[in-house]
């Protein structure tokens, strides 16, 4: 895992990091692997990658197209994993750095803050632990989003939103712009948080959807069958 933040002081006693928030899920979905958790902001990284069979990028705060020295060293790492052709779980920041460094491009989201439970049209109902299903629902926080699918790629999820709401690279890349490992007491945190960044009429609607529900579970499932190849 390269965990690209550092949970608030507020939550982390409660969620540790997204690192860890991803090991518990990915745990939860029948993953039996062993997991290293890596935070980039600190310049942590392994000593090689060889000894991995997939890495996953969480998401951030942070632009996935900043300046800041950590995010281009980011950058620069993950150009070279996508040439060694390593597998790649994106989330949120890692979806987008993912497909910057694919060459697409990526931006503010024109629209304004994506927040809470969104629903997304699946375009993927074969791909393994699928089920058949015809649309997703997964809660999500982002300002910025993926502005166009990435050469080669094949597109999995999207809305009027997001139209690029999740997309995929042969076999060795897999990104998504929601937050599978998102439970709804974090999503509502974030909410608070930037409750008047966003705006009463959002924030409210956004708050009432955490109620319905989400898909976060289903996602992982699916992320567990694409590092595992099956």
């Amino acid at each position: 895992m390269l965990d690209n933040d550092v949970l608030d002081p507020a939550v982390a006693a409660t969620y540790t990091s997204y690192g860890e928030m991803f090991a518990r899920l990915l745990r939860d979905a029948g993953a039996d692997w062993s997991v290293d958790v890596f935070n980039t902001t600190q310049g942590h990284y392994p000593a090689t990658f060889d000894d991995y069979g997939a890495v996953l990028l969480t998401g951030s705060r942070a632009d996935s197209f900043s300046q800041e020295a950590w995010v281009l060293e980011l950058r620069r790492r993950v150009e070279q994993l996508l040439q060694a052709k390593k597998k790649l779980v994106g989330v949120c920041f890692g979806h987008q750095l993912i497909a910057l460094c694919l060459g697409a491009k990526v931006g503010r989201a024109p629209q304004g803050w994506g927040t809470g439970r969104m629903r997304y049209q699946w375009h993927a109902p074969h791909l393994a632990q699928s089920q058949g299903r015809s649309e997703i629902a997964l809660l999500a926080s982002h300002q910025d989003q993926v502005l166009e699918l990435p050469q080669g790629a094949t597109l999995l999820a999207s809305s009027a939103f997001c139209p690029v709401a999740a997309f995929a690279v042969g076999e060795h890349v897999f990104c998504v712009q929601g937050h599978p490992e998102f439970v709804e007491d974090y999503s509502a945190y974030l909410l608070n948080k930037r409750r008047e960044q966003l705006g009463e009429e959002h924030y409210t609607a956004s708050t009432n959807s955490l109620a319905l529900g989400h898909d976060g579970l289903q996602m992982a499932r699916m992320m567990v069958a694409f590092v595992e190849g099956t």
